[in-house]
Order: C-alpha cells, then structure tokens, then sequence
C-alpha cells in the first residue's frame, strides 16, 4: 500500500521519536530541504564530527583563517553521499550553487562559499554538512505513518543559535512536548 504525499515538509525539522533507534536517526533531527512526490531530502543537523571546518577546508586548500572555521565543527548530514559538503546558511548572497529553501534559508553545495565563513563576505549564520538523508517515493510518508518521526515548522533560532547537542529537545519543545517523556514504543490508537 502506497502512502500518498498530503503536504511538502520543505523547511520542516523531522524529529526522531525516541523509538527510532536507526543508528543513523536515532535522537536526530533532520532540516527537510526538499521533499515533493518523487520522495525527500534533508541534512541532520544535531551531529557534530570529530572534523573542524578548518581540517575541511585544509583538505580542500581552502584559506580561511576565521575563528570561526577553526572552533566549528562540521555535521554529519545523513547517510547519502558522506563525501558531499552542504552549507546551510540565511544570506541572500548567491554563491555558484545556492537555492532558497525557506524564508531566509539557503543551501549551497558549492566550495565558493567556504572561503567565505565567519568572514564580513560570508553569511551571518551558517552549519556545514557532509552527506544527507534520503527517502524515495512514500518512503518519508511510510516512516510518518509509523510514528517514527514528529514534524514542525523549522525555526532559524534552532537552526543556527541552538548548540547541536540541544537541538532534538528544542525542536521538540517548539510542540509543547518533553521528548525526553515520550514512551520508546509506539502504536495507533
């Protein structure tokens, strides 16, 4: 049985139910950067590496000799393509690749913007992926059907301001909900 698509959950956050014990999903939150009929895509935002920008960039003989780059972690965004950079961030600037997800959220995959991080040239705010998360068709809408996820609305302050390993608890409280609280089973009533 298909699960049909009611609604885009473009520039959504997913939250991970605390049943969700994917060891790639478990606890996360995920910004939804696209998701349309032909299935979804989004980075998860509350997973800090081991890897700092400054160690990204150094691969990339990238210069950048921002504070900024040098005390900011880079996220795993999800399962798909781990090689691949992402840049979230809330300026209007275009670099080669920007598209706009939301109101003042762009994503960038191009490495123009890198050189540009925590400088005056680059965005205010900014997070650093690599890889994404993925879904085919009704996959996203199977995995809603089964609890596995609660969605809201994403919010900037989170995104950008809330440290990562803050993030699941505060995209859930933007529901009223203590995430913390909620049964590790779930069911259909």
């Amino acid at each position: 049985m298909s699960i049909l698509m009611t609604s885009s959950l473009q520039n959504h956050f997913l939250i991970a139910m605390p049943a969700l014990t994917d060891s790639f999903f478990y606890h996360s939150v995920v910004y939804m950067c696209e998701h349309n009929e032909h299935g979804a895509m989004g980075l998860i935002i509350n997973r800090p590496t081991q890897v700092m920008l400054t160690d990204l960039l150094s691969q990339l003989s990238i210069n950048n000799q921002s504070e900024h780059v040098a005390t900011t972690p880079v996220l795993f965004g999800g399962p798909v393509e781990k090689g691949q950079g992402m840049v979230l961030h809330n300026s209007h600037d275009q670099w080669k690749t920007t598209v706009e997800l939301g109101d003042n959220i762009y994503l960038t995959t191009s490495t123009d913007i890198l050189a540009t991080l925590g400088t005056a040239d680059g965005p205010s705010q900014s997070l650093v992926t690599l890889g994404y998360a993925g879904w085919t068709e009704g996959q996203l809408e199977q995995e809603l059907a089964d609890n596995s996820w609660l969605t809201v609305p994403a919010d900037d302050d989170i995104l950008f301001n809330t440290p990562p390993n803050k993030r699941w608890q505060a995209a859930a409280e933007l529901l009223g909900i203590d995430i913390n609280l909620i049964s590790n089973s779930s069911g259909h009533a």
